[in-house]
This record gives C-alpha cells, sequence and structure tokens, in this order.
C-alpha cells in the first residue's frame, strides 16, 4: 500500500508508476456471478464443458469483470489520509488485449499519467491501468481511468 499524506503530494507523482498491486485470482465463481449481475451469460464465460471446447480451450472472464476490477485495485495500493473520497470520473479509452482464462492471477500497474486541480480542493487524475496476467507475455487490459479525489 503507497500512502500520501496529501492529494498534492499524490499530484506531484504525475507520469510515474505510482503502485502495482497484489495478485487476484479469478474464479468460476466470480464469473458466474458476474453474468448473473450483467446479464452476459454467453458461453464463453459460464459453460465450461462448452468452453473447453471452444478457441481459448476454457472459459475466461469477461473482459468488463476485468475492468470492474480497476477500484479494487485502486483501493488495495494506494491511499491518501487528508482525503475524504474518491469518486470514478469515467474512461477516456480502453483496450482488452489478451484472454483471462479462469483460474488466472491479475494484478494492476498504476501510472498517474496527471492531476489538474478542480473545485472544492479536489484533483482530476488520469491514470493508466495496465493489468497484466501472471505469467503472460502480454498485458490483458489497458484503460485510461479518469477519477477525482476531494
Amino acid at each position: 500500500m503507497k500512502t500520501f499524506q496529501t492529494l498534492k503530494e499524490l499530484a506531484a507523482c504525475a507520469g510515474q508508476t505510482v503502485a502495482t498491486s497484489d495478485w487476484i485470482p479469478i474464479t468460476q465463481e466470480q464469473v458466474n456471478q458476474f453474468a448473473e449481475a450483467t446479464g452476459d451469460h454467453q458461453w464463453i464465460h459460464v459453460d465450461v464443458e462448452k468452453a473447453k471446447k471452444g478457441p481459448f480451450g476454457g472459459p475466461i472472464a469477461h473482459g468488463f469483470l476485468t475492468l470492474s476490477l480497476l477500484p479494487l485495485f485502486f483501493e488495495s495500493t494506494i491511499t491518501v489520509t487528508e482525503s475524504a473520497m474518491g469518486v470514478n470520473y469515467g474512461l477516456n479509452k480502453v483496450r482488452f488485449i489478451a484472454p483471462v482464462p479462469v483460474g488466472s492471477r491479475l494484478r494492476a500497474h498504476m501510472k498517474l499519467l496527471s492531476a489538474e486541480p478542480i473545485d472544492n480542493s479536489g484533483y482530476q487524475m488520469a491514470w493508466e491501468i495496465t493489468v497484466e496476467r501472471e505469467g503472460a507475455a502480454k498485458p490483458v487490459c489497458i484503460a485510461e481511468s479518469l477519477s477525482r479525489r476531494y
């Protein structure tokens, strides 16, 4: 966990990789719960037997499940002592570069691209989040995430 006293201190890290998360496992239970929550029941995610005969040799996580882990990656890697809250402001660009087989472990590298002061003593921050799969040659997802912290 990387701890900063103030938002200004975090903002000074613009242009740098600020943190790397711990590895988190991707389970079939998570994939099934995500399918239930979103209504995306495509067989490549939830039908284990059929997915074994599919193009990836087994079930894979939804791309949006991978993307939905961004808040967990932030919460588990960065804290700002004098910040009351943060909110998701959106995304500029997202690419799902490689599949995430169920049973994989993922982690994220968090690079602060920019930090601009906003109203109420806050900052709008643009982050490049690179999500990697353990043992894979290339990332599974790269996203530019925007957040506001107050």
